[in-house]
C-alpha cells in the first residue's frame, strides 16, 4: 500500500505535518490518532447529529442548531457590512499567505469538510464559513464585541464557534498545533482581551431583559448575584469597569469560607468547579490523543523534570462554568516553589472526537497536554502531602492564565493564587504517588454531567 506511515517511528512535528497532508494511516484504533480524524471526513450529516450535548460549563449552547443560527447571523452581518481588517487580523492573514505549510493547512481544513448540506449551509440556508479569508473576516468582527447573555445558548467561545467544523479535519488538527499559528492566536486574543478590559466592553452589562448580564434572564441564571459578589447595583454597570472586571469578579467576604482552615490534612477545592475525573497511577508518557485521553505527565509539565516526582501519582480534574467564579485559590497551605505559564494551543481538540459537536466537552483531558496552561507548584506544610501541583488549563478564548503568586511566597489554604481572564476552562490538582487521598465529591460521580463544588469546600483528605 502506498503512503503508509508508521506514527510510532515519526517525530511529533513530522507526524503533525503528515496528518495535515492526509498521509498517515492508523494501524489500530486504540494505538494512534489519525483514524478518528480520517473517518470524520466521511461522516454523514446524520451520523454527526446536531442535537448532541455541546456544553461543558455552559460555554457553548447545548443545541447545535442554536450555535449554527448564531454563526449564520454573524455571517449575514459581516457579509453585508464588510470592514477593514484590524492590524492583528491583517498580520494573521499575512502569516497564512507567507508560510507554505500554514497556507496548505488553512486551505485543507476547509477543503476536507464533507460535501453535505450540514457543512455547506447553515440552518437558514446561508453558506457556512467558506475559507480562511472568510474566517478572518468573521473573527475581525469579534474583536470589538463582548459576549451578550442568551438563555437559549450563551456563545462564550465565539471564535471556537467560527472554527467549529474545520477544527475536526486533518488540516485543522495540524494547523491548530502549529507553533506559529498559536503565537498569532495569542496576539489576537491579547488584542481582544484589551477590548474586554476597556470601558467600551461594558455595553453588555445592561438590564436588557434577554441579552444584558443584569437583565431578568441573566439574573435568573445567576441567582443571589448581588448577595454573593462584590458589586453595587446603584452604580452604572453595577460598578464594574469592564467586561473583564465583571468576569473576574470577587466573592463578598464570608461567601466561600475555607473548610477546616486549621487542619492541613484537609484539601479544598481550588476553583468553583465541577469534578471531571480522578485518575490514579498516572504515567510518565501516555497516548493522550486517543479516545480515553489518559494523562501524560511529561507533556503536561512541558518536559520540566519536576514532573518526574508525580509519576504513579493521582490527578483530580474539574471544569469551570461560564456563569460562575474564575479565580484560583490554594488547595493547601504551603510555600510556592514554582509558578509559570506554558504557552500552547488554543483551538486544538482531541482528534478522537472527529466532527462530533461535543468535541469541546470531550477534549477536557487532552488539552492538559497541549493547551496554554499555568503550573503552580506548592510545597505543602503537611509533610504527608509534600510537593503538589495546581495546573490551570485554558480552552479556546479562555486561555489567559494570570498567576498572582511568586516563588518563595507562603500561602494559606484558600488564598488566591491566580485567575482566568474571560472566564475559565479546566484545572488539575496533581499529587505524588506517596500521598494517600480520600476524595469527597459531595455525592457526585465525576463526569461531564457533574455540578459545581464550591471553591474552598473540602474535596479530599490525606491520611
Amino acid at each position: 500500500m502506498k503512503n503508509v506511515i508508521d506514527p510510532s517511528k515519526t517525530s511529533r512535528r513530522d507526524f503533525i505535518k503528515l496528518v495535515g497532508t492526509g498521509l498517515v494511516l492508523q494501524r489500530s484504533a486504540s494505538a494512534c490518532l489519525p483514524e478518528a480524524v480520517a473517518s470524520a471526513a466521511t461522516t454523514s450529516a446524520v451520523e454527526v447529529g446536531r442535537g448532541l450535548p455541546y456544553r461543558v460549563g455552559k460555554w457553548l449552547p447545548s443545541d447545535q442548531v442554536v450555535l449554527d443560527r448564531w454563526v449564520a447571523r454573524l455571517i449575514k452581518e459581516v457579509d453585508a457590512n464588510p470592514r477593514p481588517l484590524s492590524p492583528v487580523i491583517k498580520e494573521f492573514k499575512d502569516l497564512i499567505n507567507g508560510d507554505a505549510e500554514i497556507y496548505m493547512f488553512f486551505h485543507q481544513m476547509f477543503g476536507q469538510l464533507p460535501r453535505t448540506p450540514q457543512f455547506e449551509e447553515t440552518p437558514v440556508g446561508l453558506p457556512q464559513v467558506r475559507d480562511y479569508k472568510h474566517m478572518l473576516n468573521l473573527i475581525n468582527a469579534i474583536m470589538t464585541t463582548a459576549p451578550a447573555f442568551d438563555k437559549t445558548g450563551l456563545v462564550g467561545f465565539p471564535i471556537n464557534a467560527i472554527l467549529n467544523w474545520p477544527m475536526g479535519t486533518p488540516g485543522g488538527f495540524a494547523a491548530f498545533l502549529n507553533d506559529k499559528v498559536n503565537a498569532q492566536f495569542k496576539k489576537l486574543l491579547d488584542e481582544w482581551a484589551t477590548f474586554l478590559g476597556s470601558p467600551e466592553s461594558r455595553y453588555v452589562l445592561s438590564a436588557d431583559p434577554t441579552s444584558g448580564w443584569f437583565g431578568n434572564d441573566a439574573m435568573a441564571a445567576m441567582p443571589n448575584f448581588v448577595e454573593e459578589f462584590e458589586c453595587d447595583p446603584s452604580q452604572p454597570y453595577y460598578g464594574f469597569t469592564s467586561w473583564d472586571d465583571f468576569f473576574t469578579r470577587k466573592f463578598r467576604d464570608g461567601q466561600r469560607p475555607v473548610a477546616d482552615s486549621e487542619n492541613d490534612a484537609v484539601i479544598v477545592n481550588a476553583c468553583e468547579s465541577a469534578p471531571f475525573r480522578i485518575a490514579e497511577n498516572v504515567k510518565r508518557y501516555d497516548r493522550f490523543w486517543i479516545k480515553a485521553q489518559p494523562y501524560s505527565l511529561r507533556h503536561m509539565f512541558a518536559n520540566d523534570p519536576v514532573g518526574e516526582q508525580f509519576v504513579g501519582g493521582t490527578i483530580y480534574q474539574a471544569f469551570l462554568s461560564a456563569l460562575s467564579y474564575h479565580r484560583w485559590h490554594s488547595p493547601v497551605s504551603g510555600t510556592i516553589v514554582k509558578a509559570y505559564v506554558v504557552n500552547g494551543s488554543y483551538y486544538s481538540e482531541t482528534p478522537a472526537a472527529g466532527f462530533d459537536p461535543a468535541a469541546p466537552n470531550d477534549s477536557q483531558a487532552y488539552i492538559t497536554e497541549v493547551a496554554t496552561r499555568a503550573i503552580v507548584l506548592i510545597q505543602a506544610d503537611d509533610a504527608r502531602i509534600g510537593l503538589m501541583c495546581f495546573m490551570a488549563v485554558g480552552m479556546a478564548e479562555v486561555s489567559t492564565c494570570d498567576v498572582t503568586v511568586a516563588e518563595g511566597q507562603h500561602v494559606n489554604k484558600g488564598d488566591q493564587i491566580g485567575m482566568f481572564h474571560f472566564g475559565g476552562s479546566t484545572h488539575c490538582l496533581i499529587f505524588r504517588p506517596e500521598v494517600n487521598l480520600q476524595f469527597d465529591m459531595h455525592g457526585q460521580t465525576p463526569g461531564l454531567e457533574s455540578h459545581n463544588i464550591r471553591v474552598n469546600a473540602v474535596i479530599a483528605r490525606v491520611s
